[in-house]
């Protein structure tokens, strides 16, 4: 009994005042749980919404990413101002703490409260989403966690780089998912001036449909680019649905070419130079100029 007695004399103790309000231990354990009773709401009905109405829905992950961090910040919002209900703090002592977080931000919270807008920004606006390829900051990868400061992006190196959330509103961003998850990529090749164009082009297109993950909606194209100063330029275009593999499938076309052009007899010239070399002039003097020497 004494022990119980005991407990509460120190959970009833007196810590701090802030007008009206006595901020005792039982009402830090009040705030604690109260925010944790939260946290664990917003994760079960996370959890829920993934596993029900988001199969159901057949929503994206960038999609599903954002509804669920939306709700998160809805659930916490709403536990914090219960807690601050619980504990009879008035819209007066409210204000007075607000202020003094206005003091703590101007003297050096800016780069953390400009990550938070920048979050919301992303949630709202989503320029970019969970699940994109994007580059950012000279980091290219594909977005896997959108935190409240940072962003998770996942290199092709299968490196985890965290990046503040403010880089994607205030630099240039390349987001390659962006509507539409389709990209185009360029097959550069140059070929001798002896070389059928004609034969050039069938080679080059053959070589493209014959990649499984190469798009034949729309189909790869084939364009003459210039007169090289030893070949004859040409660019083999095509589409594929993921630009994550845009490097491995731009090698396994390189690969086919070549073996496709060797097949075909197709030369790819080496780069030439043409080095002109001229004998020296012999310099006649005369007697006088050699005198004076």
């Amino acid at each position: 009994m004494n022990n119980w007695q005991e407990l509460l004399d120190v959970l009833k103790r007196k810590l701090i005042s802030l007008g009206d309000v006595t901020v005792t231990p039982a009402v830090l354990l009040t705030i604690v749980l109260i925010m944790l009773a939260a946290l664990w709401i917003s994760q079960l009905l996370q959890r829920m919404l993934r596993r029900n109405l988001f199969r159901r829905m057949h929503l994206n992950e960038g999609t599903q990413a954002t509804i669920c961090r939306i709700l998160h910040y809805i659930i916490m919002l709403v536990g914090l101002f219960m807690a601050i209900n619980q504990i009879g703090i008035s819209l007066t002592t409210l204000a007075a703490i607000s202020a003094v977080l206005m003091v703590g931000i101007g003297l050096g919270l800016q780069n953390i409260t400009s990550n938070f807008i920048s979050t919301l920004i992303i949630l709202f606006e989503r320029p970019v989403q969970v699940g994109d390829f994007v580059e950012v900051s000279g980091v290219q990868g594909r977005i896997r966690r959108i935190k409240t400061r940072s962003s998770v992006v996942e290199t092709l190196d299968n490196v985890s780089i965290i990046v503040p959330n403010s880089n994607f509103i205030s630099e240039n961003v390349t987001n390659w998912s962006y509507r539409d998850s389709k990209v185009r990529i360029h097959i550069l090749v140059g070929v001798s001036y002896g070389s059928d164009v004609d034969l050039v082009e069938k080679t080059l297109l053959q070589a493209g449909r014959t990649h499984q993950e190469v798009l034949l909606n729309p189909e790869p194209t084939v364009q003459f680019l210039e007169f090289g100063d030893s070949s004859l330029n040409f660019d083999l275009l095509v589409w594929i649905n993921d630009a994550s593999r845009q490097y491995i499938i731009r090698s396994d076309l390189n690969f086919a070419v070549v073996k496709a052009f060797r097949e075909q007899g197709i030369t790819i010239p080496f780069p030439q130079r043409d080095l002109h070399i001229q004998s020296a002039i012999p310099l006649k003097f005369s007697q006088r100029q050699m005198n004076d020497q």
